[in-house]
């Protein structure tokens, strides 16, 4: 596949700025994404930032249709991929299988709350979809792009 030349800038004067941030965008977006889904795991799990702690957690999920087992089994998984999946983010640690269980978790939250409000504004009753949208389209990035340059992944040499 040929490479197309790069563009000219608007403002020259910026390209050296672009290019000493540009090995760090990638980790402001892994460490993002890691940082949002920390404190909603936390809320899980511990009952933090006035969450539902886990037995409510898994209620609400029977309460939409999930089976008690399944509830429970998702409730867990969902509780520890949120919380120590954002903290192997923020890392950079086996970054593209945490991204690929966030990509079909946001999936899902895409699909349950578009079924709910119909609409895609968080604003609407029963919220919009969204917000899961965007985290879904960053694990996406980070599931095709890897952990980057800055994280232990590119420490120890391996990556998924």
């Amino acid at each position: 596949m040929a490479m197309r030349p790069r563009s000219q800038y608007y403002i020259p004067g910026l390209a050296r700025v672009y290019a000493n941030l540009d090995e760090w965008a990638h980790v402001l977006i892994r460490v993002a994404l890691g940082a949002i889904l920390i404190p909603h795991g936390m809320q899980k799990l511990f009952g933090a930032f006035s969450g539902p702690g886990m037995t409510n957690f898994i209620g609400l999920l029977q309460k939409v249709g999930y089976s008690p087992a399944v509830a429970s089994m998702f409730g867990w998984i969902i509780a520890l991929l949120e919380f120590g999946g954002g903290i192997l983010l923020i890392i950079g640690l086996f970054t593209r299988p945490i991204a690929f269980a966030v990509l079909i978790f946001m999936l899902e939250a895409v699909r349950f709350h578009y079924g709910r409000a119909g609409t895609m504004f968080w604003t609407a009753p029963g919220s919009g979809f969204e917000y899961p949208l965007i985290l879904a389209a960053i694990a996406l990035y980070l599931l095709i792009r890897g952990s980057g340059p800055h994280s232990v992944d590119a420490r120890m040499g391996k990556e998924f």
